[in-house]
């Protein structure tokens, strides 16, 4: 599928969305409903689960390197608005991210777990609160992750696609233990920091991620900061002269 198409294709999902949305509005008629039909609105489809993915390890930091993929992953908390331009700027591109969602940012903007995935990309587990989880036990390591998946269940019929640990960027085996345990295969590490949190400027968040990424390469991003916001075109576009796709990670590695 060519960019225009799957431009096309979103704009067709956006005005099923809309016609959707008229026909919630009109519930308030007060006439006696029509009997079922096939064309009654059906309920979201759920979300995609994980998968294992035969022959890569249990923590994956980047994908095969004879494709021109890469994945664009960002780290899901900060302000919804700044969130919603970030999503809104890659679909006009025709890029696909996967976000790795803190469940508490979650229960607080419950509407962006959708939103996430009309846009086509990937959501994933990014523990309950965000903490230091190498540093957690075991068990307690779970039970934060299993917040998340929870909250991800609730929202959308799924735990999420992937999960990545918070506060570290590599998950120490207990940790993979216990993301196993709450029903992830794999836990999805990165190659390539943005260092985006930082708030260095745009032209510097751009140079973090062109100047070492590659095919198959994970790049590690952050939602709600502005500097990531403005960048994200100028990023786009040089992945674009040199024919890089950004794509989600379930994707990158299919």
């Amino acid at each position: 599928m060519t960019p225009t198409d799957r431009r096309g294709a979103l704009r067709a999902g956006a005005a099923a969305a809309l016609a959707g949305a008229v026909t919630a509005a009109c519930g308030t008629d007060r006439r006696p409903a029509d009997p079922p039909s096939a064309a009654a609105p059906a309920e979201p489809a759920a979300a995609p689960v994980p998968r294992r993915f035969p022959g890569r390890p249990t923590e994956i930091d980047h994908g095969p390197r004879d494709r021109a993929r890469v994945a664009l992953t960002f780290h899901g908390q900060g302000d919804p608005a700044v969130a919603r331009a970030l999503l809104t700027a890659a679909e006009r591109a025709g890029a696909r991210l996967t976000v790795l969602a803190v469940g508490d940012w979650l229960d607080r903007y419950p509407d962006l777990a959708r939103r996430i995935l009309d846009g086509g990309h990937d959501l994933g587990n990014h523990t309950q609160r965000h903490v230091d989880i190498n540093a957690m036990t075991e068990a307690q390591a779970y039970a934060e992750i299993n917040a998340c998946a929870q909250r991800l269940r609730r929202l959308t019929g799924s735990i999420g696609t992937w999960f990545r640990p918070s506060r570290a960027p590599h998950a120490l085996p207990h940790v993979q233990r216990a993301a196993a345990r709450a029903g992830y295969p794999h836990v999805l590490g990165y190659e390539v920091d943005s260092l985006d949190f930082t708030s260095p400027g745009a032209p510097a968040v751009v140079r973090n991620v062109t100047g070492p990424i590659r095919n198959g390469s994970v790049v590690s991003l952050h939602l709600g900061y502005a500097d990531t916001v403005a960048a994200l075109p100028a990023l786009l576009a040089d992945l674009d002269r040199r024919g890089l796709r950004a794509v989600t990670t379930t994707e990158l590695l299919t």
